[in-house]
């Protein structure tokens, strides 16, 4: 245990952190040398962590080398927030990760919050790095419908059954956001058909705020 305590203050780090455990009598000898120990740390974190500071997660004390100690990280802090303490790695270098720290009265709320904030990245992210967006509103699904009804025109007997069936089936989505929002289903739903029949744009949906009126929705409604 000392010796490897030995390896680790021979590179002279200002913070250890590992995925396992560490005794308290490794913790002691680290502190003695001013070194500040984390332990059990999600392996998820630490991978983070490793691209923020810059530094590489090495599995043996004796394969660490000089290249592996992350230099990225300008402070390192601890802070109390309600019943807990908190770590900080900031004023970083060009940081690859970022933790957001997520707070709420409750725990149903804390969970809503981070489930809204996942989704919210997950869109950014997929902009980012596909940036194509399909139009909100029940557009999308009006679109699809028109071009299944004319695919129908073209097909002789029973074959354009099925090309019906899934058209009115897509125009399920448009007719639940028009009910959901108190207007008035059959008039906005043809008014919603006729807008994509007489090839006025495949944009056309509902405006959720404004449900007296259609809305060329040209953007995604989240």
């Amino acid at each position: 245990m000392c010796s490897r305590c030995e390896a680790i203050i021979a590179f002279k780090p200002t913070v250890v952190v590992t995925e396992k455990g560490c005794s308290d009598l490794a913790i002691h000898y680290l502190v003695k040398a001013g070194i500040t120990a984390l332990r059990r740390l999600r392996k998820t974190d630490n991978n983070r962590l490793a691209k923020v500071t810059g530094s590489t997660i090495v599995n043996k004390v004796e394969e660490i080398q000089e290249t592996d100690i992350g230099t990225a990280c300008g402070l390192y802090e601890c802070k109390k927030l309600g019943d807990e303490w908190w770590s900080y790695f900031v004023e970083c270098d060009d940081p690859k990760a970022c933790t957001i720290l997520v707070r709420g009265g409750t725990r149903d709320t804390q969970y809503e919050l981070a489930r809204n904030l996942n989704d919210a990245m997950q869109v950014a992210r997929n902009v980012v790095c596909n940036p194509k967006l399909l139009p909100g509103g029940g557009a999308t699904e009006m679109a699809v419908a028109q071009a299944l009804r004319e695919k129908a025109k073209s097909v002789e007997g029973v074959a354009q059954i099925p090309y019906v069936a899934v058209a009115e089936a897509l125009e399920v989505i448009p007719q639940t956001l028009a009910e959901n929002c108190g207007a008035n289903v059959i008039r906005v739903v043809t008014s919603l058909r006729a807008k994509h029949a007489n090839k006025e744009g495949p944009t056309w949906g509902i405006d959720g705020h404004k449900v007296w009126r259609m809305l060329d929705c040209r953007m995604l409604l989240f």
